[in-house]
């Protein structure tokens, strides 16, 4: 059987399963029962998924099976043994600045490749995503979220903060004053405020969601993946850009894509 076949997965191991059909990938937390809680190894194997994702794939799904997308961090994290084999939060905080900082970046790594220029990548969300469950939804670039949909941050209410990437594109799809408030207060966000606040870019009942995100891909999919890339490279930069960097890089994006389309390209 191929490796391909969506039926074989890639990769199946510490609650994370990579399968791919076609020009999507679909990752999916795989430990219901404790509501697809987040640990180490499980960021290392969501990172290696990014990696051994095939030259084909254009859109990557991230979804949870059971009633939760992601409960977020595994509450094992907080006794003072930590996980098995890993550096406790006793460790890292007595341990060097530099050492502390190298293991957070290292986790980090789960939640970035989600923001590639050649994929599109969407989350699945129903139920809980909280803390890091939260800011795996925000690593992508669409949420498509069921109608039991429960965002939260709840780092700041343990003496921590958001580590895992996600306080950008909070701040940028809800605005600082309310990511602000999401972040400090650790309330939770119901999926008719996620939508209406750019959280979520679709609302479903949660018997609709896997449906809607296949929808949703195959529009995705319509688009030469070329002009898709270059199209969202454009977005990623635009924030950061003033108007007339902005023109000059629509310029250019335009020209690479006339000459692909003249057989004059690289």
């Amino acid at each position: 059987m191929a490796a391909t076949d969506p039926a074989t997965p890639l990769l199946d191991q510490d609650g994370v399963r990579l399968t791919v059909d076609g020009a999507t990938a679909t990752v999916t937390l795989t430990n219901p029962a404790k509501r697809n809680a987040q640990s180490p190894a499980l960021w290392r194997s969501l990172a290696e998924a990014g990696r051994l994702l095939p030259g084909s794939v254009r859109i990557a799904v991230i979804r949870g099976e059971g009633k939760s997308f992601s409960a977020g961090l595994d509450r094992q994290a907080f006794t003072p043994e930590g996980f098995e084999g890993e550096p406790s939060f006793v460790d890292m905080g007595k341990g060097p600045a530099e050492e502390m900082d190298a293991i957070i970046a290292s986790y980090q790594e789960a939640f970035t490749w989600w923001r590639r220029s050649d994929l599109i990548t969407i989350a699945a969300v129903q139920g809980h995503a909280i803390g890091a469950g939260f800011q795996l939804a925000l690593a992508c670039d669409l949420r498509v979220v069921a109608e039991d949909v429960q965002f939260a941050m709840r780092e700041t209410s343990l003496g921590l903060v958001p580590d895992l990437t996600g306080t950008q594109p909070l701040v940028h799809l809800v605005g600082y004053a309310r990511a602000l408030e999401i972040c400090a207060t650790g309330r939770f966000v119901h999926a008719e405020e996620a939508e209406r606040s750019g959280l979520a870019n679709l609302v479903v009942p949660a018997e609709q969601l896997d449906a809607a995100v296949a929808d949703l891909a195959a529009a995705l999919l319509a688009a030469p993946r070329d002009a898709v890339v270059e199209t969202k490279a454009l977005l990623q930069g635009a924030v950061g850009r003033g108007l007339d960097e902005q023109r000059a890089a629509e310029r250019a994006a335009q020209g690479r894509r006339l000459r692909d389309l003249v057989g004059q390209g690289d």
